[in-house]
């Protein structure tokens, strides 16, 4: 499983008004959600799409470099909060 989530500290609007808006909209099942969590094969896929759109690499900070961020989600993680 494969989380995702809206970097915040990646401020420019390049990908997300480039079609990201959608690409991230089309995930949700809550629509100002942050975050989801995917299979991985699924969000692969996914991150693959993200990066095709420009904006998705070339526009960030060093410590944000892309709009969406991921991380590997262990389920057992939320059982212990």
């Amino acid at each position: 499983m494969i989380q995702l989530a809206i970097d915040y500290e990646h401020s420019d609007r390049t990908w997300w008004e480039a079609g990201g808006q959608d690409l991230w909209e089309m995930l949700l099942d809550e629509p100002d959600a942050g975050s989801v969590v995917l299979d991985d094969g699924v969000a692969q896929s996914w991150l693959a799409q993200a990066a095709a759109l420009p904006g998705w690499d070339d526009t960030g900070h060093e410590y944000a470099p892309t709009p969406i961020r991921s991380s590997d989600f262990d389920p057992e993680d939320m059982d212990a909060s």
